[in-house]
C-alpha cells in the first residue's frame, strides 16, 4: 500500500484553512497512487494554540471528521490526521483513520502526555492498542511520545500491528527520535512505522519535520526534510513476511522473564 506523509504544521488555529490543506495534499496523494494520507499530530486545529485547544476540540464524530470523510472518499483514499478529541468535560490529543469510503475506522488517544504544556490541556487516553483493518494491513495508531516507550510499540507488534502510524509533533533538540529510535522500533518490533512531524516554529516550538516511512529491516523507504513536504513510501506485506521469517523477535521473546517490568 503506498502510503503518503504530509508534513506540514498547516494553519495554526484555523480549523477550515487546515481542513484545505488537507484536502489538496489527498489530491495530490492520490495521484501518486496513495491509499493511505497521515497527517501530524493535531493537524486538524494546530499545536501550540494554547487555550484554543479546548475552543476548538471536537467530538471524534464532528464536522471535521464528517469533511475528512467526504474528503476521503472523493480522493479515494484513507487518511489519519491528529485532532484535539472533546469528550463530555475532557479533552483528548487523539488521531482518527478514516477509510476511502469515508468510513471512521480507529480513534486513538494519546496514552503518553509530554511536558506541561500537554499535561495542561489534555487528558491522558487509557486504551494502548487502537487498530483497524486497510488494505490488507493490521494498522495501529499510537502519537508522538508513545513510541519512545518500548512497551507500547511491543504491544502493537504482540497484537498483529503491520504498520504503525505515529502522527507526532516532535521538537528540537530531539530530532534523533525520528532519525534513529523510529527505525529502531521498525526492526525490533518487525513492523513498518509511519512517523509523520510538524514542521517549522510554532510558539515556543521548533518542530524538526524529518519525517519517515522505516520498514522492517530498520531502513527508512522514504524521509523528508526539514520543510513542508509530502513524501510517500511503499509498505509491502510480502517483504514484511519474509523479514518477519528471518528476525523472529517476536517467536523468540522469553516472558517469563520480564515480569519485573510491569
Amino acid at each position: 500500500m503506498r502510503t503518503a506523509l504530509l508534513q506540514s504544521s498547516g494553519r495554526p488555529g484555523s480549523t477550515a484553512e487546515n481542513l484545505k490543506v488537507l484536502d489538496e495534499a489527498a489530491g495530490r496523494a492520490a495521484a501518486a497512487g496513495a491509499g493511505l494520507l497521515v497527517a501530524p499530530e493535531m493537524f486538524l486545529t494546530g499545536y501550540a494554540i494554547g487555550d484554543d485547544i479546548a475552543r476548538l476540540a471536537e467530538p471524534a464524530d464532528g464536522d471535521a471528521a464528517d469533511a475528512i470523510a467526504e474528503t476521503a472518499t472523493r480522493h479515494g483514499l484513507a487518511i489519519a490526521y491528529g485532532y484535539p478529541e472533546r469528550s463530555a468535560d475532557q479533552v483528548f490529543n487523539s488521531a482518527q483513520l478514516i477509510s476511502a469510503d469515508g468510513t471512521r475506522l480507529a480513534n486513538y488517544r494519546k496514552t503518553h502526555l509530554f511536558g506541561c504544556f500537554e499535561h495542561d490541556h489534555f487528558t491522558p487516553g487509557e486504551q494502548p492498542v487502537v487498530q483497524a483493518e486497510l488494505g490488507g494491513l493490521t494498522v495501529g495508531l499510537i502519537i508522538c511520545y508513545d513510541v519512545e516507550f518500548p512497551e507500547n510499540v511491543r504491544a502493537h507488534a504482540l497484537a498483529g500491528t503491520d504498520l504503525l502510524l505515529v502522527p507526532t509533533a516532535q521538537m528540537h533538540p530531539f530530532q534523533f527520535v525520528a532519525e534513529s529510535l523510529v527505525p529502531v522500533r521498525a526492526f525490533e518490533n518487525q513492523m513498518y512505522v509511519a512517523y509523520v512531524n510538524r514542521v517549522g516554529r510554532e510558539g515556543d516550538f521548533d518542530f524538526v519535520g524529518l519525517s519517515t516511512l522505516a520498514g522492517p529491516d530498520g531502513v527508512a523507504r522514504s524521509r523528508a526534510g526539514r520543510g513542508e513536504e509530502l513524501v510517500l513510501a511503499d509498505v509491502d506485506p510480502a517483504f514484511l513476511a519474509v523479514s518477519r521469517e528471518a528476525n523472529p523477535y517476536l517467536t523468540d521473546r522469553r516472558p517469563g522473564l520480564y515480569g519485573s517490568l510491569a
